[in-house]
């Protein structure tokens, strides 16, 4: 810990910062903070900093490599953007040292930055499925890609699904914010929710709690998780980022579109940078694509919004991912001829 600075821990800082940023700025900005500072009390508390005197600028190039991956580059700078803010105000109060802003830095913009963000199309997680339903049925990766095409559900959510969340007689699975036992959700108790999986998804998953490569566990607070590491935990937010990113990799599943072998891939290997492979698709995108492919197949907007726990206006201003061509089709549909 540098002299002179006072303890604080990540989420009283957040609030602290909030707070004094409430009375100048309008809600939907709030929001926004809100959010984005969330994302960097997730990686603290998966890099186990408990007081913001701890923080180097090597500490926050570790938070955005563990961002970047995740989402659109200009989503990411607009997060650290954000961050960045907070790190200053913090210098102000004496929680972090005077400067630490300056070393957030954030990847240079690619052409093209501010289109609309990456999505797994549906041909490609049909392949996927398939060749998982053949060769590797009921394993992590397949309970893991089913489940999250199928529901759209958030890695935080699915990090807090546990055994007994499924229900067999409804074929679904239930969604719960317990912040008191480590698993909060995005939107609190309002994000709570049953998620209707059908027969054939909830097999997969059903089929992948019996595998016997999953290794069982009962958690500190008496609570089995559904996906379980090696370790014997509760896999971090970050690890299901992993595990998705590298069972999406094309190579996985089918010959590398990009003339690359997996033996002198940068995205490969242990200590590989997963979206450095250019068909990578994170955990988001998963998500984004499921709640486009969704829509295509005429499920109501609301529907969706209440299944995916996502706004109308966000749904449509961030995860809808149809062509005008797509959106006329569907709208075809409930026309009079």
């Amino acid at each position: 810990m540098s002299d002179g600075l006072e303890p604080l821990a990540p989420s009283e800082g957040v609030d602290m910062f909030l707070e004094h940023r409430q009375p100048s700025v309008r809600e939907s900005s709030m929001q926004n903070a809100r959010h984005r500072l969330s994302v960097f009390l997730e990686w603290c508390d998966e890099a186990e900093i408990d007081n913001l005197n701890e923080l180097t600028g090597r500490d926050l190039s570790l938070f955005v490599s563990w961002r970047q991956g995740d989402v659109a580059p200009i989503t990411l700078q607009k997060q650290l953007s954000s961050v960045r803010m907070a790190l200053r105000w913090w210098a102000d109060i004496e929680a972090v040292e005077d400067g630490l802003a300056e070393k957030l830095h954030a990847p240079e913009l690619p052409d093209g930055a501010e289109s609309r963000d990456v999505f797994l199309r549906a041909d490609r997680a049909k392949q996927i499925l398939r060749y998982l339903d053949r060769h590797h049925y009921a394993s992590r990766d397949h309970a893991l890609i089913a489940l999250i095409w199928r529901t759209g559900m958030r890695r935080g959510a699915v990090r807090g699904l546990d055994v007994d969340d499924l229900d067999e007689d409804d074929l679904a699975i239930r969604v719960e914010h317990r912040p008191e036992s480590g698993t909060p959700l995005k939107n609190g108790d309002a994000g709570s929710r049953w998620v209707y999986l059908g027969p054939r998804w909830y097999q997969i998953i059903a089929d992948y709690v019996d595998n016997p490569d999953r290794i069982d566990v009962v958690d500190e607070h008496g609570r089995r998780p559904l996906f379980t590491t090696q370790t014997k935990t509760r896999p971090t937010g970050h690890s299901l980022y992993k595990w998705l990113m590298r069972a999406l990799h094309p190579c996985m599943y089918a010959e590398c579109p990009h003339g690359r072998k997996p033996s002198d891939c940068e995205a490969r290997g242990q200590n590989a940078k997963l979206s450095e492979c250019p068909s990578a698709r994170s955990p988001h995108a998963v998500r984004r694509g499921a709640i486009t492919n969704h829509l295509n197949e005429e499920t109501a907007p609301e529907t969706v919004s209440e299944r995916m726990d996502v706004s109308l206006d966000v749904l449509y201003e961030h995860y809808d991912a149809r062509t005008e061509r797509e959106k006329m089709a569907v709208r075809r549909q409930n026309i009079p001829d």
